[in-house]
């Protein structure tokens, strides 16, 4: 009886920590990469570029690890760290790879973005992969811009968490001469050339004309976020623009900046308040980072926007592209924050119809409204299917109470 009831107990923690809504699958590549010590260069670099924490940062991916030779070939073209990242970045998958997958890809080939084609550096389509699943049980790996060339094979499986990450081996790295082209160090990039080209040319053209760009560049070296508005976002703006002062447009353009490097890793991980290059004191011209998964907003007073793309995220520079212009409530404390528009008040009655109106006995022994049969909204269980057919659950807190009274009545 005893024996029974401890395994009856055992059962219970068990459901209890798979059904909880905290029980997470957090991945850690560097972790995972170091019980191998072949890939030790390639964990190392990861760790250099700051890859990993992007790696770790993501639901779904797939990292296509070389060993200690492959990387030795590409150590001895004497390449900068910044251009060894857009190399290594095309060997990370933002899709889930397993060694089953590999061989049962429909049609026998696919385009697999990467992490460098994320970063907006590679044009076009240079920053796919091309998977081919060959004959003889060999699957090829080539970059797009290799025109079908396939010069890396599938070695192994060495890692794999459905469908979260999958580490892979391939035979050797992955020649790209656009990822592999030099990289100027972020301190000496042209940062409103870069922002041009990347669509916040108003946001760029407005700041060159401000006392901020020299703001922005003091800051470059030390460390510096930009997040710039887009194109569309900032023309609508305009107008609001111009009929500031000419130190009102200046720190309009500064709370854009923050006098920090934060990566996107960073950024999905810390929620808060964050000041800004316009920041001059306790609470003043600062906004506050708030994520859901891999959407991050930024939330003033007044307006709320949200991280669309990245143009750099090379320390000490990242530049973000949102989708609003930041709006602080120093400079638009008589502006209403985004909220949903009130619904319209009921038309007034006219006066004749207010003598019409008569009030009417309620009826005698009428029940009292009551709920709907059935559990409400907020006990409500789901459980879904996600894109690659694993099923996820919510409702995790009403099991977890029930399951824990059944354990209680069990002790007692």
């Amino acid at each position: 009886m005893q024996l029974r009831s401890v395994a009856t107990v055992a059962t219970v923690v068990v459901l209890v920590l798979i059904l909880s809504p905290n029980a997470t699958s957090a991945h850690n590549i560097t972790r995972i990469l170091a019980k191998y010590p072949q890939f030790s260069t390639f964990n190392h670099y990861l760790t250099e570029t700051h890859l990993a924490s992007e790696i770790n940062s993501r639901e779904t991916i797939t990292v296509c690890a070389v060993d200690n030779t492959g990387m030795s070939d590409l150590l001895s073209k004497h390449l900068s760290i910044h251009t060894i990242k857009n190399v290594i970045s095309l060997h990370i998958l933002l899709d889930y790879f397993g060694a089953k997958k590999l061989h049962q890809i429909t049609n026998g080939t696919a385009l697999a973005a990467t992490m460098f084609q994320a970063t907006g550096s590679a044009p076009g389509s240079t920053g796919f992969v091309n998977i081919t699943d060959l004959k003889g049980g060999k699957v090829g790996f080539g970059p797009a811009e290799n025109h079908g060339n396939l010069p890396a094979t599938f070695v192994k499986a060495v890692e794999e968490i459905p469908y979260n990450i999958s580490v892979i081996q391939i035979s050797t790295m992955l020649p790209s001469a656009v990822a592999e082209a030099p990289t100027p160090e972020p301190s000496q990039m042209n940062l409103t050339s870069l922002m041009s080209a990347h669509g916040c040319k108003v946001f760029a053209e407005t700041l060159l004309k401000s006392a901020a760009e020299k703001t922005f560049e003091e800051n470059a070296d030390g460390g510096l976020t930009v997040f710039c508005p887009g194109d569309d976002a900032m023309k609508n703006f305009m107008p609001k623009f111009k009929n500031l002062t000419v130190e009102g447009k200046q720190s309009l353009l500064e709370y854009h900046g923050v006098p920090v490097y934060q990566s996107m890793a960073s950024l999905k991980a810390n929620n808060g308040v964050m000041n800004t290059l316009a920041t001059d004191g306790a609470k003043k011209y600062d906004f506050v980072v708030q994520n859901d998964g891999d959407v991050v907003t930024l939330k003033t007073k007044v307006v709320t926007a949200k991280i669309t793309g990245t143009l750099i995220d090379e320390q000490p520079v990242a530049i973000y592209t949102i989708n609003k212009v930041l709006m602080p409530k120093e400079l638009f404390k008589g502006v209403v924050a985004d909220t949903p528009a009130p619904a319209p008040a009921p038309a007034p009655e006219s006066p004749k119809s207010k003598k019409k109106k008569h009030k009417s006995p309620a009826p005698a022994n009428t029940p009292a409204d009551s709920p709907a049969d059935g559990p409400t909204d907020d006990y409500a269980d789901s459980t879904a299917a996600d894109d690659n057919g694993v099923l996820s659950y919510s409702g995790g807190n009403v099991v977890v109470g029930v399951l824990s009274m059944w354990f209680l009545n069990l002790l007692l």
